[in-house]
């Protein structure tokens, strides 16, 4: 099997270094500038909790025609990056080519099934702590890293199951979802609060949870996501909220989300995708998002400077 992985980030490069190294399929990298240079030069450095490793793509690349049509294509990019790039992706996609997204929104797929036809994508994420540590280097600690996809409809169709086989390898656990739009919005609402809260207070996982009025202001922009989603119509858990918070106090004290991160240094984040989704998502369903709302237009003014808007 031909697997391309476009961006080698903390995301892209964990998932993509593992199936170079542990996977018989050829794994071609989509990176650029002085990452890119470095895998080129010596491999992707893998440097994890469960084993470091070092891995050799079949090809690295900042040209998607390079690569050509592949059998699948994870997508690992920022979730604001999708619309921009999906024009260089086209020469990755064939007639049978199945696209995933590990992204952190729930908005990838439409975008994705918009400019490549919806039979060419399934909806998907992923879990797992993992960063650029420097130019051809990754650090991944924490939880386990998993992988979770699914069609859209929630078919069980047997393209899934060929996936799961491919993709599941040391270091990977893959979980077929046949309700993956709800299970996207469970990782949105758990994401979405840990990386908007901890932006605005500026600490991290074990103070949030550890302040009650931080730790109230988590679970009521969860309770927010919950109530968008299920205005939506998705099957939402009765815990859906519980099962967040136990994500977080299951983070190391340390933990950030990348959203956090990325605010934090000046960089572009995914609050519009994130948090700005839920607002947006939350007008259209008739759904009151105040907490959610504060915490996006709190940060608005951040994330304007670092995209040079103001």
């Amino acid at each position: 099997m031909r697997i391309a992985i476009l961006g080698i980030g903390g995301v892209g490069g964990y998932f993509g270094g593992r199936l170079a190294a542990e996977s018989a399929h050829e794994v071609a990298f989509i990176a650029r500038g002085a990452h890119l240079a470095a895998i080129r030069e010596h491999g992707i450095e893998v440097h994890s909790d469960i084993g470091d490793f070092v891995a050799h793509p079949a090809l690295a690349t900042d040209q998607p025609a390079e690569v050509g049509a592949v059998d699948v294509v994870l997508v690992a990019i920022k979730t604001w990056q999708v619309p921009e790039t999906v024009d260089a992706m086209r020469p990755l996609i064939g007639p049978e080519t199945v696209v995933i997204p590990l992204l952190n929104g729930v908005e990838a797929p439409a975008q994705l099934a918009d400019a490549f036809g919806a039979e060419h994508v399934l909806g998907g994420f992923c879990r797992v702590q993992s960063a650029i540590d420097a130019p051809g280097r990754i650090r991944q600690g924490g939880a386990a890293a998993f992988i979770v996809f699914g069609e859209m409809n929630g078919e069980r169709s047997p393209r899934l199951e060929r996936l799961r086989e491919a993709l599941d390898v040391p270091g990977i656990t893959v979980q077929i979802s046949d309700r993956i739009q709800a299970d996207m919005w469970q990782k949105l609402l758990f994401v979405a609060a840990l990386g908007s809260v901890g932006a605005v207070t500026r600490m991290p996982a074990g103070i949030m949870r550890g302040q009650p009025e931080t730790r109230a202001m988590l679970e009521d922009a969860m309770s927010e996501t919950l109530a968008v989603a299920r205005g939506l119509g998705l099957p939402m858990a009765d815990d859906a909220v519980a099962r967040g918070m136990k994500q977080v106090d299951d983070l190391l004290p340390g933990a950030t989300a990348s959203m956090q991160r990325d605010i934090m240094d000046g960089r572009p984040s995914e609050l519009e995708a994130q948090n700005g989704a839920i607002v947006r998502f939350g007008e259209a369903a008739g759904v009151a998002t105040p907490v959610n709302r504060f915490l996006y237009h709190a940060l608005l003014p951040t994330e304007r400077r670092a995209r040079g808007i103001i």
